[in-house]
């Protein structure tokens, strides 16, 4: 099916499919291999080395699995969210020996093509990076049965060749809430969100409930980039959060969020990162970081795809699986605070404190204090 097919099939919602998996070209991949050492070695050498050639033998008979990702908008460098996702699938190249590659999404019109691109090169697997793509993913799941799809962050797409990989964002931001809320020294700290829907809301709801709860006299100033792929706007509404008296700012904005960042950096107040450990990005201002563990969901679905165990339906990582949690990186951070983060987080997994997940829960707990949905 070539892309004006495509088109079309949009045009006419869904009177042609996409073609089924198929197809023979090639595209950038990403492979790992052993290289065979031929130097005398001792006893002790050779047993390792007879070790090494297991696995490169493991990883040969991977090759021909074939894994792409398809990014959201902000592309596979954005520090964040893509850019976790492609890390774990680089990861997944080098421990099995499959071949990977990305796509990457300039805007929305990206998304069919990009899938459509790894159809018919007779991808394995190809997974879409966020609820954006969740349209595109679904007609072409329906569209090609025997094609394997998963998704992080929709669970909207009830088809057996898909995978729903879905996080409990909500808990990592109650942490650097909590964090932002110990630390704060104006009892007034800031929340840049990308977008506001359910899915990108439970980052606020989670960020200002885990900072009420550490400072009930905090002010949180929130602001909506609107987009994902914006660092201006980014740096922006930081700095009229700083402006307005926030001495820490937390993003859940992607590559927007890199403005966040340079705006924290040159006024000298501390950022919090998202999805992947951001503190090198910015040493002695990004000060603790949201994770959601991506790259852990793919590196697993990749993982099953290998040992045919790979499922469809909601696959859902949290706190107590290790899927959320606040960044290792804690040079900034004080061993009191550290303590109570700790603390704070055996309470969720033992189910003492509950972090909101919608806004009923939210307002239930917290009032109106949420203002971005």
């Amino acid at each position: 099916m070539k892309k004006k097919t495509v088109a079309l099939m949009l045009a006419a919602a869904m009177a042609a499919s996409l073609t089924a998996c198929a197809g023979s070209g090639s595209s950038a991949e990403s492979k790992t291999t052993a290289a065979a050492d031929s130097s005398a070695k001792d006893e002790s050498t050779k047993a390792d080395d007879a070790e090494k050639t297991t696995d490169a033998a493991e990883k040969k008979d991977n090759s021909d699995l074939k894994i792409g990702l398809v990014t959201d908008v902000g592309g596979v460098n954005d520090g964040s969210f893509n850019q976790s996702s492609w890390e774990g699938l680089q990861k997944a190249a080098e421990d099995f020996g499959v071949e990977v590659n990305y796509l990457e999404s300039s805007t929305d019109a990206d998304y069919v093509p990009n899938i459509e691109t790894f159809i018919d090169e007779d991808y394995d697997l190809i997974i879409s990076v966020g609820y954006m793509l969740a349209d595109a993913t679904r007609w072409a799941a329906e569209a090609n049965p025997d094609c394997n799809f998963a998704i992080i962050d929709d669970a909207t797409i009830d088809l057996p060749n898909v995978t729903c990989l879905m996080f409990r964002q909500e808990q990592a931001a109650y942490l650097v809430g909590y964090v932002a809320g110990l630390m704060t020294k104006t009892n007034n700290i800031g929340f840049v969100i990308g977008m506001t829907n359910e899915t990108m809301n439970l980052f606020g709801y989670g960020y200002c409930a885990g900072a009420i709860d550490a400072n009930p006299d905090i002010t949180i100033q929130q602001f909506n980039a609107n987009s994902f792929a914006d660092p201006a706007t980014g740096k922006t509404n930081a700095s009229t959060a700083i402006t307005n008296g926030a001495d820490i700012i937390f993003h859940a904005a992607g590559a927007t969020g890199l403005g966040v960042i340079e705006a924290c950096q040159e006024a000298g107040v501390y950022a919090i990162g998202v999805d992947r450990d951001q503190y090198n990005d910015a040493p002695g201002t990004v000060v603790t970081s949201a994770m959601k563990r991506v790259d852990n969901a793919v590196y697993d679905s990749v993982e099953s795809l290998i040992n045919g165990t790979l499922k469809g339906g909601v696959h859902t990582y949290d706190l107590a699986a290790g899927g959320v949690d606040i960044a290792p990186s804690q040079d900034l951070l004080p061993e009191d605070v550290k303590k109570a983060v700790e603390d704070v987080k055996k309470k969720i997994v033992a189910g003492e404190v509950t972090v909101p997940s919608s806004k009923e829960e939210f307002e239930a707990a917290y009032g109106d204090v949420y203002q971005l949905d």
